[in-house]
């Protein structure tokens, strides 16, 4: 009788993992999907508008294309910078500084530097000097190859501000002497070339007119890693001492996917530690620590920055640099505006020298390969933790690797999926084996142990205390028909993360209808996969669980195929639980990625195949 317990309880745990799954994880994807489809529906509505009104204004003259640097919101006054990093010092009364001044919202074509590679387009403004327009080539918002590319960066006056900027501090000037001007936020930049391409960095300049050349060299390689150098040309007479400092302004509070086991926000190695803080987090912490930041430490090296599920906009010191790093939440107005920065170490600029701090800067796509590079070439601790492997980073890590090793000869992430599930059958092959060839033993045993139930059917404690003693007998494990589900569980777990987090499967199409693995089966069999024009998942509370997709049937059908070949539990409770589990997954799966589901039901077909024979081989008809 315990161990049927146990064996009820094993499944009830399943039940209530993959229940938590939906409730805590597809739920609020599902919700916060047709959330973000609505307001961008009201975005292109009001868009199209303003377009129309613009063209009826300025009649037929041919304006800036959609994807030009130009074609960026109109110059407006914007909201001040905020505090700056560490607070080292001011400068000079009147001075422009990073603290604080007015901003343009988007400078002209004549006022960018283009940014020119094979996977990145946009543009630098020189107004301030920030890296506020990158678009990546590779990646476009939905899987219809003409909707627009993914866009990281954006300037001041659109809808999402969201850019990178360095600059500097000074310490306070001796008694006597006049405080250094420094560039701030509305400073503009005199460039070296109008386009920033690989192999051809750009320098921006100013002069401050008290003897300082102040210059940014930014350089960039084909990816998505950019190389800042930061130069002070003392020609004054005596000692300038300057701060650099480098920061990642965020002036909006983006849209997330919802996922609990998901981190997206402030994100970092600091002082060799992983750092993640949320958008919300950080604002509460402001709310009770006014003034101070979510973070602040000391650390050698690292890196920090903003992740969102496929993104990363990030800063990298040089590596054996002590820096002091924060994570900052900036509220303005009623706006809400982060940051992350760091301080570098104090130079000096004595007359007639030249300081200079070297850093980085990462905006793109996370991709695996690409970050391990970025970590081997420039010794960045962790960089690949900025992908949200989890807990589970062991296994789900190495079977990102198997799943990518798959695709590069199969040249189909389904596929892969499908010779992994191979592989994964055939480690767990032996265990597996053992397990079915006890379920085999308990089938043949049925008609031994209906005559028990016969015999000692008002003696419950009796009939339990033979059929141990049948089980031990025959060398039967009541316990064994669970061996394979948990078996299972840590790979489904680890798929679905890898499935989650790795933009190398964002868009994987397999064969058919299933054109993003990573999405759940667009069909479904309560519009009769189409024909219906008629939306069942808006219904309220039960509106989750009236989309089944042809995938999640496949799997149910396979689920009950595979529990019909094991014995039936003597107890007709369980026997009603077990047979009421192949419904229950097919609707708990159904809002699942598909290239999980794809997983389950070739995993069932597999087992069904492995205990198929090893019931032929021990004589046992299957019914």
């Amino acid at each position: 009788m315990i161990d049927q317990r146990r064996l009820l309880a094993a499944i009830i745990a399943s039940l209530v993992i993959l229940l938590t799954f939906d409730y805590f994880f597809e739920r609020p994807k599902r919700e916060a999907l047709r959330e973000q489809q609505a307001q961008e529906q009201v975005l292109r509505e009001e868009q199209e508008r303003a377009a129309a009104e613009r063209a009826r204004a300025e009649g037929p003259a041919q304006g800036p294309t959609a994807d030009s640097p130009a074609a960026s919101p109109a110059a407006s006054p914007a909201a001040t910078a905020g505090a700056a990093p560490g607070q080292v010092a001011t400068a000079a009364p009147g001075a422009a500084t990073p603290e604080t001044g007015p901003a343009t919202a988007a400078a002209p074509a004549s006022l960018r530097v283009r940014v020119e590679t094979p996977r990145l387009r946009g543009s630098i403004n020189l107004v301030g000097a920030r890296i506020d327009d990158i678009v990546m080539r590779d990646y476009r918002e939905t899987v219809d190859p003409t909707s627009p590319a993914v866009r990281l960066f954006s300037p001041r006056g659109s809808e999402r501000p969201f850019f990178a900027q360095f600059g500097w501090t000074v310490r306070p000037a001796a008694a006597g002497q006049p405080a250094v001007r420094v560039p701030g936020v509305d400073t503009v930049w005199q460039t070296s070339s109008t386009a920033l391409t690989p192999g051809r960095p750009v320098t921006l300049s100013w002069d401050n007119g008290q003897g300082q050349l102040f210059q940014l060299v930014f350089s960039i390689d084909e990816n998505y890693m950019f190389t800042v150098e930061q130069r002070v040309t003392n020609g004054a007479d005596g000692t300038v001492v300057v701060v650099p400092w480098s920061r990642i302004r965020r002036e909006h509070t983006p849209a997330t996917s919802g996922y609990v086991v998901l981190h997206e926000g402030f994100v970092g190695v600091l002082d060799g530690r992983l750092r993640e803080t949320t958008y919300k987090s950080a604002k509460d912490d402001a709310a009770k620590r006014p003034g101070q930041a979510a973070l602040e430490v000391a650390s050698q090296g690292g890196w920090l920055g903003f992740t969102d599920t496929y993104w990363l906009a990030a800063i990298l010191p040089v590596q054996n640099q002590q820096v002091q790093a924060a994570f900052r939440y900036l509220p303005e107005n009623g706006a809400d505006r982060y940051q992350v920065d760091y301080l570098s170490p104090p130079q000096e600029a004595r007359t007639g020298q030249v300081s200079l701090a070297r850093s980085h800067l990462f905006a793109g796509a996370k991709e695996v390969s690409l970050l391990d590079r970025y970590e081997a070439q420039l010794g960045i601790g962790s960089f690949d933790k900025a992908v949200d492997f989890g807990w589970f980073y062991f296994i789900t890590k190495p079977m990102f690797y198997v799943l990518e090793f798959l695709f590069h000869i199969l040249g189909n992430f389904g596929l892969a999926i499908l010779v992994l599930t191979l592989l994964v059958k055939g480690l767990f092959f032996p265990l597996a084996n053992k397990s079915y060839r006890s379920m085999s033993k308990m089938k043949a045993l049925a008609p031994e142990m209906e005559k028990l139930k016969q015999r000692f059917e008002n003696d419950r404690a009796m009939l339990q205390q033979e059929m141990m003693a049948l089980y031990k007998r025959e060398g039967v494990n009541p316990l064994s028909g669970c061996l394979p589900m948990i078996i299972q569980i840590p790979v489904f777990f680890a798929l679905y993360k890898v499935l989650l987090v790795s933009i190398e499967m964002r868009h994987a199409p397999f064969f058919g209808w299933i054109l993003d693995l990573t999405a759940q089966d667009p069909t479904n069999i309560f519009t009769l996969f189409g024909l219906i024009p008629f939306d069942p998942t808006v219904i309220p509370m039960i509106g989750p669980f009236l989309h089944l997709g042809i995938w999640p049937l496949i799997m149910g059908v396979t689920m009950w195929l595979q529990q019909s070949l094991n014995p039936a539990p003597p107890d007709p409770t369980q026997a009603k639980v077990f047979a009421l589990m192949p419904f229950i997954f097919t609707f708990m799966l159904a809002s699942f990625p598909a290239g999980l589901v794809i997983y389950w039901a070739w995993n069932n077909l597999l087992s069904i195949a492995q205990q198929r024979w090893i019931m032929y081989r021990m004589g046992v008809k299957p019914t």
